[in-house]
C-alpha cells in the first residue's frame, strides 16, 4: 500500500502527545451487546450526546502499513469516560488502523476496501450509543442512553466492539483506537487534519474515475500534490 495517510496520520498522533492518556483494557467482542441494528434513542431516554449541537463531533478511520505508528491494539482516552460526562460534549473517534503490505490493491478496490473500513461505523450497534453519522457534513455524534450508563457503558466497551469489527477483515493487523473528549482540545486543528484524510481518499476516488484530465483545473490539485502516492496513482490511471 502507498503511505497515503502516513503524514496525516503522524500529525495527528502529534497533536495529541500533548495531553494525558488512558489506556483502557479491550474487552471480548461479547462484552457489551449489539443490537443489530440501529435503536433510536429519543430525547427523553438520553443522558447527553457527544458532539450535541454545534459541538465537535468527529469520526475518522486512517489506514497505515506503518507498524511503528500502529504498533498494537490498543484504545486510549483523552479527557472524560462516558460515565463522568453530565451533559453535551465534544467528541472524536479516530482509528488508525495498520493493514497488511499489498493487501488494499489498486484500482477500484483500492478505493472500495479503504471505504469499507469506514463504513463499520454504520454496521456497528453498541447498546445505548446511537451514532448520528452525517457523511456530508462530516460529523459523527453520538446520544448516550442513561439505562446504558446505569449498565455500564464506557469507551471501553465500545473501544472493544469496534475493534473486533475491524479484525474481522483479515488483513488488519492492529488498531489503535483514540477517543478524544477534552473541551479545551484544538479541535478546529484536528479537524482539518481529518478532512485532510478525507480529502485523500475522495482523490483517489476522483483519479480512478478519470473525472479531470486537466490537474491544474482540478479542485483536489493541492491534495495531490502534497501526498505521496497520489501522484504515482494518477499516472498509473492514465497509463493504464
Amino acid at each position: 500500500m502507498m503511505k497515503l495517510y502516513d503524514d496525516v496520520l503522524r500529525e495527528v498522533l502529534a497533536g495529541l502527545e500533548a495531553y494525558p492518556a488512558r489506556r483502557l483494557n479491550k474487552h471480548g467482542e461479547s462484552c457489551w451487546k449489539d443490537t443489530g441494528k440501529e435503536a433510536m434513542i429519543l430525547r427523553s431516554d438520553m443522558a447527553y450526546e457527544l458532539g450535541g449541537g454545534t459541538l465537535p463531533a468527529l469520526g475518522s478511520t486512517i489506514l497505515t502499513t506503518n507498524q511503528e505508528l500502529v504498533p498494537e491494539d490498543e484504545i486510549l482516552l483523552y479527557g472524560k469516560d462516558l460515565g463522568e460526562i453530565r451533559k453535551d460534549w465534544p467528541y472524536a473517534r479516530i482509528a488508525a488502523v495498520r493493514m497488511k503490505q499489498g493487501s488494499l490493491g489498486e484500482g477500484n478496490e483500492l478505493y472500495n476496501r479503504i471505504r469499507n473500513l469506514e463504513y463499520i461505523r454504520y454496521r456497528l450497534f453498541p447498546e445505548g450509543f446511537m451514532m448520528r453519522v452525517s457523511a456530508a457534513q462530516e460529523r459523527e455524534a453520538v446520544r448516550v442512553g442513561r439505562q446504558a450508563l446505569r449498565k455500564g457503558l464506557g469507551f471501553a466497551q465500545v473501544g472493544s466492539m469496534f475493534l473486533a469489527a475491524y479484525h474481522k477483515n483479515r488483513d488488519v493487523e492492529a488498531v489503535k483506537l483514540m477517543f478524544v473528549t477534552r473541551p479545551e482540545f484544538p479541535w478546529a486543528e484536528l479537524e482539518a487534519r481529518l478532512k485532510k484524510s478525507e480529502q485523500i481518499t475522495k482523490a483517489i476516488d476522483h483519479v480512478l474515475k478519470n473525472l479531470s484530465m486537466d490537474c491544474n483545473a482540478c479542485s483536489l490539485k493541492q491534495i495531490c500534490d502534497e501526498v505521496e502516492g497520489l501522484k504515482e496513482l494518477h499516472r498509473n490511471s492514465y497509463s493504464g
